[in-house]
């Protein structure tokens, strides 16, 4: 680091600190983390959830809980607060929380099982046990607490697709190995057909309850943006229209309260960079921007290897000044990266299906065209702007699957 960067960087911790304009109460309150006292238009949701877990009060199991919806309906906000109003009540009660997308809890059943025995309080090494030694540990530090534990797995999509089924196939059973302890589960999922894919013994102990959460319309998003900005915000922030604007967005995006909630927060950060003295509509649509670019950019990320290895080959063609690009052309330099990068080579039938994913997710647009007597192909364009290209392309440089070597006989 120069000495010029170092004083930049004491400067702009420097002014901030001597800011005078100071927008938020509690910046918290914008975070799809935070469970606030009142959750708006979940009042079915919040009494149904606890109707199903009032039994644990008396020591009881309840049924086992699927909860499903689109992202941000509240899913996870919900069963927080139901949970954690439940531990109010009865302190013994044990809510153990995981979130299955997260990286070294839930790759493997290992380490799902040492992440629950953990949550039990038994220490558990990262590797090395038998996972059936693991498993009876959790059974043993369960029934040695002589308690009820509601287990709650988010996105448990995510860990079925990881791991299969037949973890969720012990879960849904463990009462019958254990004396003293009972353990009920709730999953949640954004996947509204997930359980269609299960084993059915699972399916049938899993769901023995199901609630599902809706989309927000505008006006519910309004309901929920305006509660979080009184207590994020100090009084006269956010400019008229601000709310509205960023709920209407969130609508179309399948009823979001979390992508509203981003944008809202999103919009008074950049006020507050600017040096403005509220939240205005402008800064709602740079926020817009701000979180499309991000976004794309989170998709790349988390990609498979070989649908990166596919996009990596269409932005060298197209930085190569290839025109009409045709997936006949994707393939060649696919092979070519897989071969420099280590990959297995995939079949140019199996290419095209990646490709056609990556349009789906907007990320391109390939356009079936007719070639007369040749067939059917694909035409195939990027649908980034500049800067989403600027760090995907760093995204996928990280991953070696951009080197200029490749590159050779791409035109």
């Amino acid at each position: 680091m120069t000495k010029q960067t170092q004083q930049t960087l004491h400067n702009i911790f420097s002014n901030y600190m001597q800011e005078k304009t100071n927008f938020f109460k509690n910046r918290d309150a914008l975070s799809s983390d935070y469970i606030p006292d009142d959750t708006p238009h979940r009042d079915d949701q919040i009494k149904n959830l606890g109707s199903i877990l009032a039994p644990t009060l008396r020591g009881a199991k309840a049924s086992n809980i699927f909860l499903y919806g689109k992202t941000g309906t509240g899913k996870t906000v919900i069963t927080k607060y139901v949970t954690g109003e439940l531990n109010k009540m009865n302190e013994s009660i044990k809510i153990v929380y995981i979130n299955c997308k997260m990286k070294r809890v839930s790759d493997t059943e290992y380490r799902l099982l040492a992440e629950l025995a953990r949550e039990m309080g038994r220490k558990v090494p990262a590797t090395g046990l038998p996972t059936v030694q693991v498993y009876q540990m959790f059974l043993d530090c369960l029934d040695e607490k002589k308690t009820n534990v509601i287990l709650v797995l988010d996105e448990i999509d995510a860990l079925v697709k990881k791991i299969g089924d037949g973890i969720l196939y012990n879960l849904t059973r463990i009462n019958q190995n254990l004396k003293n302890s009972r353990v009920s589960i709730i999953g949640i999922s954004n996947d509204t057909s997930f359980t269609d894919d299960l084993d059915a013994r699972v399916r049938s102990t899993l769901s023995e309850e199901e609630i599902i959460f809706p989309p927000y319309n505008a006006a519910q998003l309004q309901d929920i943006l305006k509660q979080r900005a009184e207590l994020a915000f100090h009084k006269s922030v956010v400019e008229p229209g601000v709310i509205e604007k960023c709920a209407a967005l969130a609508a179309q995006e399948h009823g979001d309260a979390r992508r509203a909630l981003d944008l809202l927060r999103m919009a008074s950060e950049i006020a507050e960079r600017l040096g403005k003295n509220r939240v205005t509509i402008d800064c709602v649509d740079r926020a817009e921007d701000k979180l499309d670019l991000d976004r794309v950019v989170e998709i790349v990320k988390t990609q498979p290897k070989q649908s990166q290895a596919v996009l990596a080959s269409i932005i060298r063609l197209v930085e190569g000044g290839k025109k009409n690009i045709e997936t006949g052309d994707v393939f060649s330099v696919y092979e070519r990266i897989c071969a420099s990068s280590g990959l297995k080579v995939l079949t140019q039938r199996r290419v095209s299906d990646l490709v056609a994913e990556l349009d789906m997710l907007g990320i391109i647009n390939a356009k079936v065209v007719s070639k007369g007597r040749y067939g059917r192909t694909k035409e195939i364009r990027l649908q980034l702007g500049k800067r989403a290209l600027e760090r995907i392309r760093g995204v996928l440089k990280e991953n070696y699957l951009i080197r200029d070597s490749i590159m050779e006989g791409a035109k």
